[in-house]
């Protein structure tokens, strides 16, 4: 909720109408004009995203999509898939994204820490998206799921080693 960033992604539930963990936290940092937009969006399916403004938070826009409850990847990568198209065709380049369905809905953390990461990589490579993406943040909130993608994040996301300097070649004479 304190990120200067185009869009954050919310884990919400069906009705958007807020909740507890994230999703509570992202209401009561935008203020209530959140929540009267949200009502106006009729609900959201498992899976998909709707976007609203981002009222008082830093961020200009929020990504609201529904996890799934329990296990189910298929349902999770759409989540983050569709939060990606929706920041992309709202020409949004800075986003920070959060572990959808870890917290209430059960899933797995060291699962949907794979899910997340292989999605978004993924998503980044098919048809040059990351030519328009500027920044994508992995937001994490407590100890063991910032311990988690330290872990992940490296697999789907190698660090570049930096070149070595190169001498300028010596003139020939």
């Amino acid at each position: 909720t304190c990120l200067e960033v185009d869009a954050i992604q919310n884990a919400a539930n069906k009705t958007l109408l807020g909740g507890g963990g994230i999703d509570g936290a992202i209401h009561r940092a935008a203020g209530s004009e959140l929540l009267g937009e949200c009502r106006t969006l009729e609900g959201c399916e498992t899976g998909n995203t709707k976007i609203t403004k981002g009222y008082n938070l830093p961020s200009k826009h929020v990504l609201h999509t529904v996890g799934p409850v329990g296990e189910n990847p298929i349902k999770l990568q759409s989540c983050y898939r569709t939060t990606l198209d929706l920041a992309l065709q709202n020409n949004l380049k800075t986003i920070a994204l959060c572990g959808v369905s870890t917290g209430i809905y059960g899933y797995p953390l060291e699962k949907a820490s794979e899910v997340a990461c292989q999605t978004v990589r993924e998503w980044l490579e098919e048809d040059e998206h990351w030519e328009k993406i500027e920044k994508i943040i992995f937001v994490t909130f407590l100890p063991a799921e910032t311990e988690q993608y330290e872990k992940v994040l490296p697999v789907y996301f190698p660090k570049i080693e930096e070149l070595p300097e190169v001498e300028e070649p010596s003139k020939v004479e």
